[in-house]
């Protein structure tokens, strides 16, 4: 287990960089890695947990030995439920339970190197400006941007010649009449990648899967603009590995 015991930090900013670490690679195992993360969690196995490092790496193992262990647990039995609900649901309950684990981890060193109030406030108010793992999983994050936007819906401009493979970069103003149009930018500013759950750069390459209508930044889903130019309908990992479960 690579194990986050080794990693201590000690000020607000270094437990948020850790906090966001761990958060996306749990992201990656229950979005992206999803199918990888589902064959993990075989309940015939021992009590299984989902851990997430601040490499953004993701692992499914075994509890610590120890008791107390050196930080605190995820949930244990991940896996015991798997084939007793709908995938989503299951996933939707292991998002909840990976939400708690980051936080009690990160109030953990919190609490360890001396946080005193003003200091674990502003730390869950930057943790709570980011979407939790369950909004992400379950579509809800995107839901409230599209409810707070007045913008049209992405879904209704699909067949643009940049929707699915949209790189989308900062106008550049050269004088009034160039007639370039800022709406653009402004459209997708509260967007949501579908795999790591951060926003939209003006800067960075953008993908739209057209099974669950969700946007990916392409490195997030490794589709680089030039593949994307040969795509004729993209399924994001999540989609193109969905299949009937028993």
């Amino acid at each position: 287990m690579e194990g986050g015991a080794q990693y201590n930090p000690r000020t607000v900013e270094e437990v948020f960089k850790d906090f966001t670490g761990r958060r996306t690679g749990m992201i990656k195992a229950l979005t992206t890695d999803v199918e990888d993360f589902y064959h993990q969690c075989d309940p015939e196995k021992e009590n299984l947990c989902l851990y997430g490092y601040p490499s953004e790496q993701w692992e499914v193992n075994l509890p610590a030995e120890e008791v107390p262990p050196e930080l605190p647990e995820p949930a244990l039995g991940i896996n015991f439920a798997r084939d007793g609900m709908q995938e989503k649901e299951w996933l939707a309950l292991v998002a909840v339970h990976s939400d708690a684990w980051l936080l009690s981890v990160s109030f953990y060193f919190g609490a360890r190197f001396g946080f005193d109030r003003a200091d674990r406030k502003r730390l869950f108010n930057m943790m709570n400006d980011l979407p939790t793992i369950y909004e992400v999983v379950t579509g809800v994050a995107k839901k409230r941007v599209k409810d707070k936007s007045t913008v049209s819906n992405h879904s209704s401009n699909k067949s643009k010649s940049n929707s699915k493979a949209g790189k989308y970069s900062k106008p550049q103003v050269k004088d009034e009449d160039d007639g370039f149009d800022e709406e653009e930018e402004d459209e997708h500013g509260d967007t949501l990648c579908g795999a790591c759950g951060e926003n939209y750069a003006s800067d960075e390459f953008w993908i739209f899967c057209d099974m669950c209508e969700r946007w990916f930044h392409g490195n997030c889903v490794k589709i680089t603009p030039a593949k994307a130019e040969h795509i004729k309908q993209y399924k994001c990992p999540s989609c193109s590995n969905k299949r009937i479960r028993p």
